[in-house]
């Protein structure tokens, strides 16, 4: 009896290790430093430059959960809970405890992951990859208003696994509302998707983005904050160089009459990795909105030509320091900022239309 006792102890303890392995990580990054911006339009007419403390330009600070558990036979099951923070004053991003991510799913060896929940919009997800900035405050998302920065909530994913150095990911966001199938809550989006196709090789990477981003009231009636998107960019490694270049065509049929419902955005860019502690990088970001008029909430045909020089030094593995430096010129009717900001941004950081604009940062990053 005492060695069948003993035998089914040491069968039950040895279960738990035998047939699923858990884990769950704490991690995050935090971001802060010095910002000037000239420029600036103020309420009488005129513009101002600033200087200010600011947190996440170079990248959003962040904490988040996430964990795995083997479920056996290659199949295992995933959490990811996520959220913004602003390290100048402690508060957390868009009164949201997650606002970043927030799903649950499956992760299959063969067959790849399915997830449902919060996250990243699929082109935010995708861009930054193929962005010589990596979405810094500078960056892709300057001429577009943040266009590829959101996150969609009640969407459900598909992430396929790696055959052939290809892969494919899907997102599909539902509106969850009674009154219209493509309509969203009135603080959201609208029903909105999206597909990405990568390749990626020890030299070449590229990759493919259609996605659509309605409006709450299921409509595409804004260019750059709820449209359909074409996207496709490309990374090239050569020795210390890597050389990105992307091409977007933005479309929003549902416009009012009269504004401009299109836009196409390029640019190019090369980061040099001098050594494992330093890098600097050179990129040009180009906008040309479509004919049309403009209003509060609508740029008008125009164009921008935005230009930054970025450098970073590693302190450690977890730690480094960095730099950029930005110019934009605005064509006669253009007012993008070197900072991405909505058109009717009450805190806008926007210069008069046709006015160029300077802006730079100093800052440091730590990861854990």
């Amino acid at each position: 009896m005492k060695l069948r006792l003993g035998t089914i102890s040491l069968l039950l303890a040895a279960a738990p290790a035998a047939y699923a392995q858990t884990s769950v990580t704490l991690y995050g990054r935090l971001d802060g430093g010095i910002e000037y911006l000239n420029h600036v339009a103020n309420a009488t007419g005129g513009n101002a430059s600033r200087w200010s403390a600011e947190g996440g330009d170079w990248g959003t600070s962040m904490l988040g959960l996430r964990g795995t558990e083997d479920l056996g036979g290659g199949l295992s099951t995933l959490f990811n809970l996520e959220t913004a923070l602003q390290v100048m004053d402690g508060t957390s991003g868009g009164g949201k405890m997650f606002s970043r991510r927030a799903f649950v799913g499956l992760k299959d060896e063969t067959w790849g992951q399915v997830q449902a929940g919060r996250n990243l919009f699929i082109d935010s997800d995708g861009v930054w990859e193929f962005d010589p900035m990596v979405q810094q405050a500078v960056s892709s998302a300057s001429l577009v208003r943040g266009r590829n920065w959101q996150q969609s909530s009640n969407n459900v994913e598909y992430h396929s696994p790696v055959i052939g150095g290809f892969d494919v990911q899907g997102q599909y966001a539902f509106g969850n509302q009674t009154n219209g199938f493509n309509r969203g809550a009135s603080d959201d989006f609208g029903r909105s998707d999206g597909v990405m196709l990568t390749y990626h090789s020890p030299v070449v990477d590229v990759r493919g983005i259609y996605d659509e981003l309605r409006d709450s009231n299921g409509r595409f009636s804004n260019i750059f904050t709820s449209s359909r998107e074409f996207f496709v960019g490309a990374n090239v490694r050569v020795q210390k160089f890597k050389f990105q270049a992307a091409y977007t065509h933005y479309s929003a049929p549902d416009s009012p009459a009269g504004v401009a419902d299109s836009a196409d955005h390029y640019w190019l860019g090369a980061t040099y990795q001098a050594d494992q502690r330093w890098a600097v990088t050179a990129a040009g970001f180009y906008i040309k909105v479509g004919d049309g008029a403009g209003d509060a909430s609508h740029d008008p045909s125009s164009h921008a030509m935005l230009y930054a020089l970025s450098t970073t030094y590693n302190l450690s593995k977890r730690t480094f320091l960095y730099g950029t430096v930005a110019y934009l010129r605005n064509s006669s009717r253009g007012t993008f900022s070197v900072f991405a900001n909505a058109r009717d941004s009450d805190s806008s950081t926007s210069p008069m239309a046709g006015e160029s604009q300077t802006g730079a940062y100093i800052g440091m990053m730590h990861t854990f």
